[in-house]
């Protein structure tokens, strides 16, 4: 006996009763089987509902040939009648997801001859794919008639038609269509075949935003957020807007100008620190001229700051140049012989002495050890 399904005559409904019809173990928890049930079955890219049977927590719930099982984690006694409560929160954010992704897929459908071939209603955000190449704009114009079209707030129509009417209208569906067909439509939006729970006015969306519209196959994948999820979200990135502009001494909308000029400032600011480096490399080359192999220390570096040094004291030493930048126990090296002289057997050295990590070729090595001034020391004063 196929179960009533009570979320098709009232998706609202967040409580009811039911008896019983089965409770069977599976993998550690139970499949219960209702005469009835206002609990929706994952199916059409929508999850779950989630809730209670009496006292026993509902985790899953799907739909087998008509029939819908919920996965408790207790048994339920067969023949009782039950209440079950639905998690309504989850519920109604599954229901603003899904009415919002009907709103905006039936605007960009109809706009631009493509199909929705792909959704799916997951825990953060909204997938769709779409068969055809809508750019960025495109997306942003139909999220501003998505919201249009829920700030109007019509009736959502939910219908059964007869094959003859079906025949003569204009729906969208993903496949052909046999038997009985429930087809949702949001007036001067969508109209489309759907088995999943939806709002009962379009205004119970809240809001659509779209995040992301990527090239994905043959057409986009379009990430959104609908209702309590875009408002959080928006929320959030206002927030850590509000957060920026203070540190910058700006309004939350002026950032993007702000980090603009730090950009530029950065850019000119590292410039300088090039140029002032390249100066003291050049002196600190100057005062190992004709040295031979010297090995030196230096404060921290970047690692390419590092080879540059290392590369100006090889050119003017006559031998091996050693850098090591960094702080007792911790350094990043290079190793430059201006001659090209292979330097391979006194990096495996290197390397096994002093804890360290790197390589290289044709005279040049680079890479860090763990070790101190004094073990660095050491090491090359017995093997230079």
């Amino acid at each position: 006996m196929e179960t009533e399904k009570l979320y098709y005559a009232d998706a609202f409904m967040r409580e009811f009763t039911a008896v019983v019809l089965s409770c069977e173990e599976a993998k550690g928890a139970y499949k219960v089987v209702l005469d009835r049930t206002a609990f929706y079955p994952e199916g059409g890219g929508q999850p779950a509902d989630h809730g209670t049977l009496g006292d026993a927590a509902v985790t899953d719930v799907h739909e087998k040939d008509g029939v819908v099982f919920h996965t408790c984690d207790k048994a339920v006694e067969i023949g009782q009648t039950v209440t079950g409560r639905i998690d309504w929160a989850r519920r109604f954010d599954h229901m603003q997801q899904h009415s919002g992704e009907h709103i905006i897929s039936g605007i960009l459908c109809a706009d631009y001859h493509c199909d929705n071939v792909g959704f799916h209603l997951g825990t953060d955000t909204v997938t769709i794919d779409y068969n055809a190449d809508i750019s960025w704009e495109q997306a942003l114009d139909a999220e501003r008639k998505a919201n249009g079209i829920i700030w109007a707030d019509r009736a959502v129509e939910i219908a059964y038609p007869s094959p003859a009417e079906l025949a003569a209208l204009d729906y969208r569906s993903k496949k052909e269509l046999t038997g009985k067909v429930r087809i949702v439509t949001f007036p001067e939006a969508d109209c489309c075949a759907c088995c999943g729970t939806h709002v009962a006015r379009a205004g119970q969306v809240g809001l659509v935003k779209v995040l992301s519209c990527q090239k994905f196959r043959e057409g986009v994948r379009m990430e959104i957020l609908c209702g309590g999820r875009a408002l959080r979200y928006l929320g959030a990135v206002y927030d850590q807007a509000r957060a920026v502009g203070q540190r910058l001494s700006v309004k939350p909308q002026d950032t993007f100008a702000a980090v603009e000029r730090l950009e530029a400032e950065l850019s000119a600011a590292k410039a300088r620190m090039a140029s002032l480096e390249e100066q003291v490399f050049a002196a600190i080359a100057e005062e190992n001229t004709g040295k031979g192999d010297v090995v030196l220390f230096q404060p921290a570096m970047k690692p390419d700051s590092v080879r540059r040094l290392a590369d100006t004291v090889a050119h003017r030493c006559g031998g091996l140049a050693a850098v090591f930048a960094g702080e007792d126990g911790h350094y990043a090296y290079a190793l430059v012989r201006a001659d090209g002289q292979d330097i391979a057997p006194l990096v495996k050295e290197l390397n096994r002495a002093l804890h360290g990590r790197g390589g290289g070729r044709n005279g040049f090595a680079q890479g860090s050890v763990e070790a101190g001034k004094a073990e660095i020391s050491r090491l090359f004063n017995s093997n230079l």
